[in-house]
């Protein structure tokens, strides 16, 4: 079955999940759909992925079976008000809001509808995302295999359980802040001993990204992967030992920990 994707709300993420699907070759951008409040942004991303836009979010509700809502949460129930009577029997709203409920959008919606619960990450835009999902009781088998396909077309994909969205967000939607950071400071350190910037984030940002095909494609454990690098008396296990001296993992544990404080607020 042919399906027509829409984004109502263009924002950073939506606009990174619109890149992931037309460079991938998932979709064809004419049967994309997208609307925002700014002119300006909905000229921006038609020159840039040829999809279609409206000003108006009714438009994209009544062309699409896939929906994303990439409003924030606020405004969440006018949103859904205003597409409410528009949607397709049988579409699909997938909703990328951090703190809006599977229950909440159900309630707003007031009648039978399809939800999935998704939070993917900014490497969709490159094709390395990572996305967990949650969905409702009226998605079917086959569609939440239909959605997966969806996002593997520019990443990887966890289906959890909705009580675990939340740390979801925390580790997999935050942490390449974590990353960059830790990419940053390598190559801060790297030009410290003379190395030129340029060399120094290509070398750091390739090791992170080893290092990670590593763990996803070996069955070893993280901690044996650590192992191996760290020759008895070497140079890496002293580098180890400043890191834990130094706090590191306490560091990271904290950072996740500060993330999920922020979300009960």
């Amino acid at each position: 079955m042919k399906r027509n994707i829409g984004f109502i709300g263009t924002g950073n993420m939506a606009k990174a999940i619109i890149g992931g699907i037309v460079k991938s070759g998932y979709t064809d951008p004419h049967d994309v759909y997208a609307s925002n409040r700014s002119i300006a942004k909905l000229i921006d991303i038609k020159e840039e992925y040829r999809i279609n836009v409206f000003e108006d979010n009714l438009s994209v509700a009544e062309n699409c079976n896939i929906i994303f809502l990439s409003v924030t949460p606020n405004v969440y129930p006018d949103v859904i008000e205003e597409i409410r009577d528009g949607i397709r029997d049988d579409a699909i709203v997938i909703h990328i809001a951090a703190g809006q409920t599977i229950a909440q959008s159900e309630k707003h919606f007031q009648r039978k509808i399809k939800i999935a619960k998704a939070m993917p990450n900014t490497p969709v835009n490159v094709g390395e995302g990572m996305t967990s999902i949650s969905f409702n009781r009226f998605v079917t088998e086959e569609e939440k295999e239909e959605i997966r396909a969806l996002f593997e077309s520019f990443g990887k994909v966890e289906f959890i359980d909705e009580s675990l969205m939340d740390i979801a967000s925390a580790v997999g939607g935050s942490s390449p802040a974590f990353v960059y950071l830790f990419i940053e400071a390598l190559a801060d350190a790297a030009v410290l001993y003379g190395m030129p910037r340029n060399n120094a984030y290509k070398i750091a940002a390739q090791s992170v990204l080893g290092s990670a095909k590593m763990v996803l494609e070996s069955d070893d454990h993280p901690g044996k992967l650590k192992d191996d690098v760290c020759s008895p008396g070497g140079t890496t296990i002293e580098s180890v030992a400043s890191l834990e001296e130094n706090g590191f993992r306490s560091a990271i544990i904290d950072a996740v920990k500060a993330n999920m404080e922020k979300l009960k607020k």
